[in-house]
């Protein structure tokens, strides 16, 4: 009987690993999608090739870092179990590969490639595992500490803060240090319009993440016996809020609608165990219009160049996610308990603090040795010539 549960699980987590592994081309496709034709190219060899700078990182640094646990036994040793370890660091790679992915999008069109490589390695082995070690682990006794002195632990279920946050505000830490694209705003200071080279695919995109994120949220239970139809159904409401709340405050900007129930999506992750499926919805409902709203502010009139949304989209609602998960959570409003908004909050505050910091620690560090933006003739040439030699359409 063990036997059979241990297998079981190895199966769950394992599917739950491939359907985020999955997202990845997502995250691939949703950019192709909203860069210019002479950046597709880019896009999607970027995404993988951080994929597996990021496999390669956390197996010999970050895992160890986050979990304390090594690969260096043997691998008869290793497969015991099933080899239930083996697929549970596989499943949590993919978390961790989400980061540079989330990135990625930020800088889209103007990043020098080998420097963006050196960043994901040391944001996969370093920057992230720490905070994800903080949360999901226990380490250096942080979330006794908020539980003793708020009251409950901090709550993240599935990654508001941990993945979408972190990723999102280191992104925001990058774009700064980039600066906008050429031509982006002019003397003035007036938004100069990049529209997206193809909403099919930007598109396609979203309903790759979208699905794929049911196996990010209701595999994180990593066990057959602590999965729960609630995160399901919660996911479900929150990505039908964002959506909705997309549609109507962005005019029915396609861009915009297809980006709202990522935007549900990320900020329900952290309390999609303990939320009554009408919180789930009211998150995804003001998630969406977060979305939106500081999208156009930050494009608009802070003048912060972030390609795809991604501080808005995961930075922003991320944070929201981790404090609806203390506010909608709550027995008084229907969830299940257990959490206090001032855990929330706090956790939520020292998931920015740290991504902020990593990202213009890591990303400044290596400007200055090396740098990390393209040229302006190698921008105007476009990311797929001047890196990659090859352009996303052939030429008769």
């Amino acid at each position: 009987m063990e036997t059979s549960y241990s297998g079981n699980d190895v199966l769950f987590i394992l599917m739950g690993a491939i359907m985020v592994l999955a997202m990845h081309a997502g995250f691939a496709f949703l950019e192709v999608g909203t860069v210019r034709k002479k950046n597709q190219v880019n896009a999607l060899v970027k995404i993988i090739c951080d994929f597996a700078v990021s496999t390669v990182a956390y197996f010999f640094i970050g895992y160890g870092i986050a979990y304390g646990i090594d690969f260096y036994s043997s691998a008869e040793t290793l497969a015991e179990k099933n080899g239930y370890e083996l697929v549970k660091f596989f499943f949590l790679m993919t978390f961790a590969a989400a980061i540079p992915a989330i990135v990625s999008g930020g800088i889209a069109e103007r990043a020098r490639f080998y420097p963006q490589l050196l960043a994901t390695f040391l944001l996969v082995a370093l920057a992230y595992p720490f905070f994800e070690g903080i949360v999901w682990n226990g380490n250096f006794g942080v979330q006794d500490w908020i539980e003793k002195t708020f009251g409950a632990p901090f709550h993240d279920f599935a990654g508001s803060i941990v993945v979408h946050a972190m990723g999102g505000w280191i992104a925001l830490a990058a774009v700064l240090l980039l600066g906008a694209r050429h031509g982006r705003y002019d003397k003035n200071g007036t938004l100069s319009t990049h529209p997206p080279s193809s909403i099919p695919f930007l598109a396609l995109g979203a309903w790759i993440l979208t699905v794929g994120w049911f196996g990010f949220n209701v595999m994180s239970a990593q066990a057959v016996d602590a999965v729960s139809g609630l995160v399901a159904l919660n996911s479900l409401m929150a990505m039908a809020g964002g959506i909705l709340a997309a549609m109507v405050v962005g005019k029915n900007d396609p861009g915009f609608v297809h980006n709202g129930p990522l935007a549900g999506l990320v900020a329900i992750c952290a309390g999609s165990d303990i939320m009554h499926p009408m919180g789930a919805l009211l998150t995804g409902l003001i998630a969406g219009a977060l979305f939106v709203w500081t999208f156009t502010l930050a494009q608009n009139k802070w003048k912060i160049d972030d390609v795809l949304g991604v501080w808005p989209l995961h930075g922003l609602c991320g944070v929201w996610g981790g404090i609806a998960a203390g506010i909608f959570g709550s027995q008084a409003l229907g969830g299940i308990g257990g959490v206090t908004i001032m855990s929330q909050l706090v956790g939520t505050l020292m998931g920015v603090a740290v991504a902020t910091g990593a990202g213009f620690l890591i990303y400044g560090i290596i400007k200055l040795l090396v740098g990390i933006r393209l040229t302006q003739e190698e921008e105007y040439n476009g990311a797929d010539l001047s890196i990659h030699k090859i352009s996303s359409e052939s030429k008769d």
